[in-house]
């Protein structure tokens, strides 16, 4: 079983797969902020994960932007909290996007206003991860490899 881990400035989606490592499923949105990464590794025990894959934002032309670092800097923190646990940054280019037209496709968001807006966005964060972990789990089976590249946990 894994887990995707796809931090947003604000929130947090998450997304598991199947024991199997065939299909990935929305799990929650966590605010991001104090207590993040310990609901994190909460998850990660209660799913009895293998491995966490966090979403990074690699820029088109390969430079590693402020998105980038950020990522890469919350990965690091959260290979320390999670070791032995492996965490592997992946690609997450036009995740978001590929989750806001899925969900626009298939589905309603629910109630317009402020409600419905905040609770949009939490779906859209799941979708997000969902789109991320699955991507990955593809991208294994096809090449055989493991998705993207190992984190080394903070000093």
């Amino acid at each position: 079983m894994r887990l995707a881990v796809d931090p947003g400035n604000a929130r947090i989606g998450i997304a598991r797969s199947d024991p199997s490592g065939t299909l990935a499923t929305p799990v929650e949105t966590i605010r991001r902020g104090a207590g993040d990464l310990d609901r994190i590794v909460a998850l990660v025990l209660e799913y009895e994960a293998r491995e966490v894959v966090v979403g990074y934002p690699a820029s088109l032309s390969g430079a590693e932007g402020a998105a980038a670092r950020s990522a890469r800097s919350f990965a690091r923190a959260l290979a320390r909290k999670l070791a032995p646990v492996p965490v592997r940054l992946v690609d997450e280019r036009l995740t978001t996007v590929t989750a806001q037209n899925q969900l626009r496709a298939g589905a309603s968001y629910g109630k317009r206003g402020a409600q419905g807006g905040r609770a949009r966005r939490s779906v859209i964060d799941q979708a997000a991860a969902t789109v991320l972990l699955q991507s990955a789990l593809d991208a294994e089976r096809r090449t055989e490899q493991p998705p993207g590249e190992l984190v080394e946990e903070d000093p």
